[in-house]
């Protein structure tokens, strides 16, 4: 019914960027929180950003000031810019959003890889 798919990864050198795109789509009614989550090898799964309906934010404190979280909400798609980014960052990124079909649900993308060189 509901779909979240993540674009953007890849490899990128220390101090470079990449820009996470998660796009929403299926029978959606409303969306409110949405969020970008990693998981690097033998870790939990943590919270990286987090936005709001109206655009407030949440920031991890590990990278703050370096990432930016936006939404489209016209375009039910969330973004990450990942600036300055560092070897700790590299995990596989999740986007996740409370999205309202019958009900509100908590939604998952399939992951989305980010490796960082040294």
């Amino acid at each position: 019914q509901v779909q979240l798919v993540e674009s953007g990864g890849g490899l990128v050198q220390a101090g470079g960027s990449l820009r996470l795109s998660c796009a929403a789509s299926g029978s959606i009614f409303g969306i409110n929180d949405m969020g970008w989550y990693r998981q690097a090898p033998g870790n939990q799964r943590e919270l990286v950003a987090s936005i709001t309906r109206s655009g407030s934010t949440n920031y991890a404190d590990s990278v703050k000031g370096r990432f930016t979280i936006s939404r489209d909400n016209l375009k039910t798609t969330l973004y990450l810019q990942m600036n300055s980014l560092k070897p700790e960052d590299t995990a596989v990124y999740y986007c996740n959003a409370d999205v309202y079909v019958t009900r509100w649900d908590t939604y998952w993308g399939q992951g989305t890889q980010v490796t960082v060189s040294s």
